[in-house]
């Protein structure tokens, strides 16, 4: 049998930047080709980065796009790299856009992969299964291939697929067995969900035996907006052995010798599972190095705590250096989610990068405050205290107010005060509130809402607890200093915006609480099913009612890490003039 030595290149590549994405191709090739490779593979629309969004509807961008990718075959060439085959995703196009007056049927934007070899594409592939649920609109975009492409390199027949067509059955895959393929490569802009890796393993297996071939899938890393992508790219026999598996969360070059059945004469022409073959073959491949092969390593997941930490870290940093802020500043309250994000914020950017405000009022506790300077100095952030109650004063002065009116004004004096800093110092400004809070409405528009990115965005508050709990273990594990104080992680949860005031005055035990949302907003259980899995009938009530008026909250809420199979933003829309209401 063949030996084919795979390239799996696992980069973070960045929207738009078409030159700076075939810049790291080339590199990423480099090291390849050093290793042996004989075949490279990158992530899915690597040249234009993932997800490109309505860009698509964009001429020029297409047009830079079908431009790029030949002008990287010959820069690869003239690299003394033409020889590797190289797979990368690009963006390409036979016709108009879909929504345009001169739009063609079967014709228009195509999400698209190239293998470059001696300089040229010397064969293309039009991704198939288009996916249109959860936070893909692919179908709003782009028109769906109707070929499998089969290349022939170094004696082996290998099918070039893309993302969503592993995560249906038939189509490319049905037609890969038909047309006796060896190798079925698929590139990926899979994005992270916790417990996804769970899932994926599984799903290539059954690939894999459905295309009786081995396959190759290689996934992209890093943070895109609100998404953010962990790799895990891997080697998984015909029969489901796993051969090899790359890390989560960072770049990584998986090299790996796998042998492979040899190809065999194929029709002349032909068609498999309603697609036409469409084959070419490659000349000219180095051949498979002599000495020890090549084993890439099986890289195990990690636990659930540390794989949504690693995301959140990431998919903060890249929100932060792919827009090219300089740092950060949030307010530190001393509680729970803001000493998390405070933690998060250092780990993804460095504590020089970091400006922790105290914004303490009256109604502020003294250990409260003790709270958010004990964090600073764990951390080493930039940590500074002002005061807001003159200001607050200030307004109280020249406006009668009371009761929630006084305490939304508390807040909004602090969203004032972070944005003054980002205004005068360029940071930008992170907001603290997770998922549950969100969910809820728990919290002032304009007020603790406000800021740029909120990290913990998708992460409910009883993750938040745990979460804070590993990443203390985890410190002290390595023998360094935990960074969220105990007192944050043990007290009651509390606004502070009255005396004495407590979540649970308004809000059922988060222990109650999450479960009902996760139900509700996860799963879409109404309320007769929530009912009917145990909950209290009349707490579902008042919390249905809560979700369902704060969707204007909502609409108006900063992007963040999307790290549940179901985030408010991109997952969830409903509309926010709505009647329809689950009643008891």
């Amino acid at each position: 049998m063949p030996t084919l030595r795979l390239a799996l290149s696992q980069v973070n590549p960045t929207v738009g930047d078409i030159a700076g994405n075939a810049d790291l191709v080339r590199s990423w090739t480099r090291q390849a080709a050093d290793a042996g490779a004989q075949l490279v593979l990158f992530p899915e629309l690597m040249l234009t980065g993932y997800p490109v969004e309505d860009l698509v509807f964009r001429r020029s961008f297409v047009a830079a796009s079908r431009a790029a990718v030949e002008r990287l075959a010959a820069d690869l060439a003239a690299d003394g790299l033409g020889e590797v085959p190289v797979l990368v995703g690009y963006l390409d196009a036979d016709g108009p856009p879909q929504v345009s007056g001169d739009a063609e049927a079967g014709r228009g934007a195509r999400n698209a992969a190239a293998l470059l070899h001696r300089g040229v594409v010397v064969a293309r592939y039009f991704k198939h299964h288009l996916p249109n649920y959860g936070v893909f609109d692919e179908d709003r975009y782009f028109v769906p291939g109707d070929m499998l492409t089969v290349v022939r390199i170094a004696g082996v027949d290998v099918a070039l697929t893309i993302c969503e067509d592993l995560w249906q059955a038939g189509g490319p895959f049905a037609a890969a067995r038909e047309a006796g393929v060896g190798l079925v490569v698929n590139i990926n802009g899979s994005p992270y969900e916790l417990n996804k890796d769970d899932i994926r393993l599984p799903l290539v297996r059954r690939r894999a035996a459905e295309a009786n071939a081995t396959i190759a899938y290689v996934n992209m890393i890093g943070g895109q907006d609100e998404l953010v992508f962990e790799g895990d790219s891997m080697i998984v026999t015909a029969d489901g052995e796993l051969l090899t598996r790359a890390p989560q969360f960072v770049e990584h070059l998986l090299v790996h010798d796998v042998e492979l059945p040899a190809a065999t004469e194929p029709p002349a022409a032909e068609t498999a599972a309603g697609l036409r073959v469409v084959r070419a073959a490659l000349d000219g491949v180095p051949p498979t190095p002599t000495g020890p092969a090549a084993v890439g390593g099986l890289i195990e997941p990690v636990a659930d705590e540390a794989e949504v930490w690693q995301a959140l870290v990431l998919g903060l940093r890249d929100y932060v250096n792919k827009n090219r802020f300089p740092s950060v500043v949030l307010g530190l309250s001393g509680g729970i989610d803001s000493a998390v994000v405070a933690a998060l914020a250092v780990d993804a950017l460095g504590p020089d990068r970091v400006v922790g405000v105290s914004l303490p009022s009256q109604h502020s506790s003294e250990h409260s405050r003790e709270d958010a300077a004990d964090l600073a100095k764990r951390t080493g952030l930039d940590y500074r205290v002002e005061p807001i109650q003159p200001m607050v004063d200030g307004f109280l002065a020249n406006l009668s107010l009371s009761g929630v009116a006084v305490e939304n004004l508390q807040a909004r004096v602090r969203g004032v005060i972070l944005m003054a800093l980002s205004n005068q110092e360029g940071h930008l400004v992170l907001t603290t509130g997770n998922k549950s809070e969100l969910a809820v409405g728990y919290s002032t528009l304009y007020g603790d809402s406000v800021g740029g990115f909120n990290p913990v965005k998708d992460v409910w508050k009883t993750l938040i607890w745990r979460l804070a709990k590993w990443r203390n273990r985890d410190a002290e594990r390595r023998g360094e200093t935990a960074p969220i104080p105990e007192n944050s992680i043990g007290k009651p949860p509390s606004a502070e915006l009255s005396p004495g005031q407590l979540d649970s005055d308004s809000l059922p035990d988060y222990d109650v609480l999450d479960p009902i949302l996760i139900g509700y907003v996860d799963g879409d259980l109404g309320r007769d099913g929530l009912v009917e899995s145990g909950h209290d009938p009349a707490i579902v009530d008042k919390v249905l009612r809560l979700v369902d008026t704060a969707e204007y909250k909502r609409r108006q809420s900063a992007p963040g890490t999307k790290i549940s199979m179901k985030a408010f933003g991109r997952d969830r829309r409903l509309p926010i003039t709505n009647r329809w209401r689950e009643h008891g």
